[in-house]
């Protein structure tokens, strides 16, 4: 397996597999995806087996101390210089689950963001992804009150270093 963090031209091999991953309403589409890359490509943790794109983690860093709907839409609000690495997204393709390749992106990005200097991670998740994200070291802050994206309950994760 290959580790790397992303460019434009993974742009349509990311949004292919998002689509696979997350119903439409929360997926994010290829435009999404090209601002995304266009302003922090460097915050995507790609995992590849031989040349196929099997998982991958991405956020952007931000001072804002909670995720809210509005930074899946604006990735220009992306501040290199930013005190939280939010997660935007965790995919992993449907025949590469339960294998630990996620676990293994979630890990890059917590030691890509402690070695920048970063206060900590930020996610939102599903209650039945909470105990997962918890074995790395995220606390559960409850029902998040600003993110409702694709009309879900989402729990506030944060692993503050």
């Amino acid at each position: 397996m290959i580790i790397r963090t992303a460019t434009m031209d993974d742009l349509e091999e990311i949004a292919a597999v998002e689509a696979e991953c997350f119903p439409a309403s929360e997926a994010a589409d290829i435009e999404e995806f090209s601002d995304r890359l266009r302003y922090y490509g460097n915050h995507f943790w790609l995992m590849f087996d031989r040349e196929k794109l099997i998982a991958f983690v991405d956020g952007f860093v931000t001072n804002e101390p909670d995720l809210t709907d509005e930074m899946y839409e604006k990735a220009g609000m992306h501040d290199e210089n930013g005190a939280w690495q939010m997660i935007f997204g965790v995919n992993t393709i449907p025949s590469h689950r339960r294998r630990g390749f996620a676990g293994q992106l979630i890990q890059c990005a917590i030691d890509t963001a402690r070695a920048q200097g970063r206060k900590g991670l930020v996610l939102t998740c599903k209650d039945r992804l909470v105990p997962y994200y918890a074995k790395f070291g995220f606390q559960n802050e409850g029902v998040s009150e600003k993110s409702t994206h694709g009309n879900i309950t989402w729990n506030q994760m944060r692993l503050t270093f």
